[in-house]
């Protein structure tokens, strides 16, 4: 979606240099008017044009990356993924999108209530083609639609070439060029490029009066009136303006200025080679601006079991499904980074982010870890995470090289907690946790001032060749819990020591834990 509305503002700010260049100082109001009203309609439409016979003009070859990814293995990676993927999905990017988008329709409504609070409040006298609506005290003059409005207070002899002029306005249907652009303001009220569009096509539309006027009196005598002070405006937005101190001078040069040859129009030709090249580079562009959208659904979570793919329902709603295992799925078809919708991908490069984030918090790392794409029979398109074992294992026997330790993911005899059968790694973990929840003071966290929220912990120990917990370490978002962490890990039970080769060993045992601050 980034791509797409880069491409949109870059587009715009093309055909409005154009437009500054070559056709502002012409007097082809009218056909200016519609240049101006469908060159930003057209750079969001021409992002979604896709023409074969250009893409076939140029030759292209995908490179897909797959990023490296490294971790230690006896982490709980899978929660590692689901806590990446919770982040991921709150997208503050979008957030941010729909709070402007509702403050500008907000502020849109504003002055349309406005205008229509004048409407009610005021005197109206119906003539046969519009609505004249007098506001007391005020020398305000500006038409909507089918309605002009002029302050009582503008002398007499005034009036009637000031509603002139507006009726220009009200007939050409220039209120609804003005609401058009109100419209994308609303929906693309970061671009810059709409509020400049909007002044350009204002000033156009007082040119086009200008020019209408002027037929019916000399240019000196319009001018004159033009530059009286009697004409004020009101302040709102998209009204026609008779009056605005900063358009003055460029109306009055526009007014003197000898019509344009007509073979000055010649110069809107220049829009063929920049649709042309626009197309071209949509068309060839390696993301191609295919704008596809995808749906957020409960994500599924695939693994391989018993030579089957097996598929559970998660609890999130994600763009992706999700697969982990040791080995490929297998079923599914591989697919690449630009079989993706825009919204899949984007899900996907901040997944990526966040675990190579998360995966920093380990003390040591692990190659051997990739990442895949999937369609899958449903028509979903999956992740899928790929420990590769043989790579773990040489990085672990290098590790216990160099520290003297076995990992518990890979020792052959893992130590053994009081109560569970021996090696059982299943009972060991869940032991451990348990004695972690009875133990841990769980208030603490809650007055230490930290924001709501999950908190992550991570804890590392060591059960020496004589069943001893050693080596306690914690990192945790606060001292105190550190200190509390250490304190309740260091009441572990005497461990039967693991074995590995038939000998006692040192095991190191790593393992998250999470903290709901409230």
């Amino acid at each position: 979606m980034i791509n797409y509305i880069i491409q949109v503002v870059l587009f715009q700010v093309m055909f409005l240099g154009i437009y500054d260049f070559f056709l502002s100082k012409e007097t082809f109001f009218t056909k200016n008017r519609w240049y101006l009203l469908s060159t930003p309609i057209l750079s969001f439409l021409i992002p979604l044009i896709k023409i074969p016979s250009f893409q076939k003009a140029v030759s292209q070859e995908y490179i897909v990356y797959f990023p490296e990814i490294f971790l230690s293995p006896e982490k709980a990676i899978q929660q590692v993924i689901e806590e990446a993927t919770f982040y991921q999905s709150i997208n503050y990017i979008t957030i941010l999108f729909w709070i402007g988008t509702g403050l500008f329709l907000m502020l849109f409504l504003m002055k349309l209530g406005k205008i229509i609070n004048l409407i009610r409040k005021y005197k109206t006298e119906q003539e046969s083609d519009f609505t004249l609506i007098f506001i007391p005290n005020q020398t305000k003059a500006f038409s909507f639609f089918n309605y002009i409005f002029v302050g009582n207070e503008i002398p007499f002899s005034q009036q009637e070439k000031i509603i002139q002029h507006e009726l220009v306005h009200s007939k050409q249907k220039h209120s609804l060029d003005l609401l058009l652009f109100e419209i994308l303001k609303i929906i693309m009220w970061f671009n810059p490029m709409i509020y400049l569009y909007q002044k350009r096509i204002t000033l156009v539309h007082e040119y086009i009066s200008d020019a209408v006027a002027t037929k019916a009196s000399p240019k000196e005598n319009y001018i004159n009136q033009l530059l009286s002070n009697f004409f004020q405006v009101e302040n709102i937005a998209f009204v026609n303006q008779f009056y605005k101190q900063s358009l003055i001078k460029k109306r009055i040069i526009m007014m003197k200025k000898k019509q344009s040859k007509k073979t000055n129009q010649l110069k809107y030709l220049v829009l063929i080679p920049m649709l042309a090249s626009m197309l071209f580079y949509i068309s060839c562009s390696e993301d191609s601006s295919e704008v596809t959208f995808a749906k957020k659904q409960v994500q599924t979570r695939y693994s391989n079991k018993d030579g089957a793919l097996k598929a559970k329902k998660g609890k999130k709603e994600t763009y992706l499904d999700s697969f982990f295992g040791f080995q490929k799925p297998v079923k599914g078809e591989e697919i690449y980074l630009k079989d993706l919708s825009v919204q899949e991908r984007e899900e996907y490069d901040s997944l990526i982010s966040k675990f190579k984030e998360k995966s920093k918090a380990f003390s040591k790392t692990v190659e051997g870890i990739s990442f895949y794409l999937y369609k899958m029979s449903n028509g979903r398109n999956m992740y899928a995470m790929i420990i590769d074992v043989k790579e773990l294992s040489k990085r672990t026997e290098k590790e216990n090289k160099i520290s003297g330790d076995v990992s518990f993911m890979t020792i052959d005899t893992a130590p053994t907690f009081p109560g569970c059968d021996s090696g059982d790694k299943k009972c060991f973990s869940r032991m451990v946790q348990k004695h972690f929840s009875r133990n841990f003071d769980a208030d603490l966290p809650n007055n230490l001032g930290l924001t709501a929220g999950k908190k992550r912990v991570f804890i590392g120990f060591k059960v020496a060749v004589n069943g001893d917990v050693i080596d306690v370490q914690v990192r945790a978002p606060h001292a105190d819990i550190e200190e509390e962490v250490l304190s309740v890990m260091k009441t572990l039970p005497k461990m039967i020591p693991g074995e590995q080769e038939g000998k006692n060993v040192v095991v190191s045992y790593n393992i998250p834990f999470s903290i709901i601050i409230k």
